[in-house]
């Protein structure tokens, strides 16, 4: 019984030592003949398992001393025993192949969403728009692939849209504008909504620091605190300040050995090309308009993080940032207006004291502040309006300063053992900005709200952690418009709402916003 287990094992180990072959149809051929060959085995080893059991059954009825019932009786157990040891050695060798190629498939899961919201606006002149039932279908497809222990393949498909309707962009002039083309209600394509490689290390040019490097369509939605009240992993950006869709590269260095979680990220990406059109006579040549490239450089940093209390920071710079030559003729494009300072640094406190109870033990509490600093053009104005409120000409390129904070807990449901409940409130001062279009609230980004914004929610379970509902309320007062602008003078500029009405815009611009929203989820 011993030669055939060991013939087993060394093709194992063999097959296991062969993973790395070059042709992946031959691996996993080979893979499936072998896992047959010992699933084969062991369904003979158990049959001869069977064969020694009625044996002893047999060997019981006759009239035998009882020395050698005793001894017949020792060999038959100890070779039932050996019988087992190896049923159970050939199903670890199993298990161990299955470990071993797991990581080398193309791994898929998927997460769709039906939602409903009831959304009422309400304008600067009073005037009244809402949707009493806004229905939408969002799907996403992820897949992932480790090709080795230290290089692996992320993708993530999309799809969202309206009940029975392509809602689109507001013209032609936004159709090449994609910072949010997955995270709204938009048309029936699939879309790519993140793609990108990833590489790790433990040592970096030698020394004990583990790393890691990625380029691609990057993850930069649902970010850091945003997360709870969606219910996702949080990506890397803080979305205090950063949520909607960009390219670029990353690159993480933990410095945990200095201080516990503490780590530094650098990051980069393009928000939009300034590149001609395919069949152009120079195609991808950049184009001799006022729009140019918006890139973004930055960096997160993480002082400390011992898995319960963490402080987070993250900078960037985004420049080239643009407006809307003319609001109401979206065909007319975009205008270069400068670039923009953020800062944001945060505090998260992930059970509340040490052992107060199972209540606070799960209980999340952070506060997040954020600081942007606008660095117009000389000769553009970066949110503020070209005429002040006695309706004189405003100076160009001067610099605005805003500010915002942000506070949130997240705690257990008081109906369920599974289900999180949560309230927030966060404001923003005249010039704040944010680049937060691709925020999950279809009434327009919370944190980006010049006033404030409040919110509550309820997340529940309803069958394991593979299908879920949510309901939530989510109020925004508006003190100053341009929340949900751009960075120049047209949509971005801060008026409050008498001087709103007093230009003639009232129609246009919103003093309060609420929406309530009910969903189903499904993850698997």
């Amino acid at each position: 019984m011993k030669k055939p287990l060991l013939i087993s094992l060394a093709t194992a180990s063999l097959l296991l030592t062969n993973l790395s072959a070059n042709n992946m149809y031959d691996r996993f051929e080979a893979m499936e003949k072998e896992m047959q060959a010992l699933k084969q085995e062991i369904a003979t080893l158990k049959s001869a398992k069977t064969e020694v059991e009625d044996s002893q059954e047999e060997d019981s009825d006759d009239e035998k001393t009882s020395d050698e019932e005793e001894t017949e009786e020792e060999e038959d157990e100890e070779e039932e025993m050996n019988i087992e040891e190896e049923i159970i050695d050939l199903q670890d060798s199993i298990s161990d192949i299955n470990r071993a190629t797991s990581g080398s498939h193309l791994k898929f899961n998927v997460d769709y969403r039906f939602a409903v919201e009831n959304m009422d606006y309400t304008m600067a002149d009073g005037s009244n728009a809402k949707n009493n039932a806004f229905m939408t279908n969002r799907f996403w497809l992820n897949m992932n692939w480790a090709a080795t222990e230290n290089l692996s393949f992320t993708g993530q498909l999309a799809y969202n849209k309206a009940f029975g309707a392509r809602s689109g962009v507001n013209g032609a002039g936004y159709e090449t504008f994609d910072w949010i083309a997955n995270e709204n209600a938009y048309d029936d394509t699939l879309r790519v909504r993140s793609l990108y490689f990833f590489y790790r290390n433990d040592t970096f040019l030698g020394s004990e620091i583990p790393w890691t490097f990625s380029v691609g369509r990057r993850p930069s939605t649902n970010g850091h605190l945003v997360n709870f009240r969606d219910d996702d992993q949080a990506s890397s950006p803080m979305a205090h300040t950063i949520n909607v869709e960009f390219d670029g590269a990353s690159a993480k260095f933990s410095l945990d050995s200095l201080v516990e979680g503490m780590y530094f990220k650098l990051c980069a990406g393009r928000g939009m090309s300034n590149a001609a059109p395919k069949f152009s006579p120079t195609p991808y040549a950049e184009v001799s308009t006022a729009s140019t490239s918006i890139d973004l450089g930055g960096l997160i940093f993480t002082p400390y993080d011992d898995g319960q209390y963490s402080v987070a920071t993250q900078y960037y710079y985004a420049g080239d940032l643009i407006d809307a030559v003319n609001p109401m003729d979206p065909t007319a494009g975009f205008d270069t207006v400068g670039g923009m300072h953020s800062f944001t640094a945060n505090f998260v406190s992930n059970g509340i004291g040490e052992e107060l109870g199972d209540f606070l033990d799960e209980t999340i509490f952070f506060a997040s502040f954020a600081m942007s600093v606008t660095d117009p053009d000389e000769n553009k104005r970066m949110l503020y309006a070209s005429m002040d409120t006695n309706m004189n000409s405003t100076d160009t390129g001067i610099s605005k300063t805003g500010y915002s904070y942000w506070f949130g807990t997240n705690f257990p449901s008081l109906v369920s053992d599974d289900g999180k409940w949560g309230v927030e409130y966060n404001h923003g001062s005249k010039y704040w900005r944010s680049i937060t279009y691709g925020e999950d609230t279809n009434i327009g980004s919370k944190l980006a709200t010049r006033g404030s914004a409040y919110e509550a929610y309820f997340t529940e379970y309803l069958i394991d952690d593979i299908l879920s509902m949510q309901l939530r309320y989510t109020y925004l007062d508006y003190e100053f418009s341009g929340s949900n602008g751009f960075f120049g003078e047209t949509t971005g500029a801060s008026m409050s709402m008498d001087d709103a009405v007093k230009f003639g815009q009232g129609a246009n611009v919103v003093d309060t916003a609420q929406d309530i929203r009910f969903y189903l989820r499904y993850k698997y």
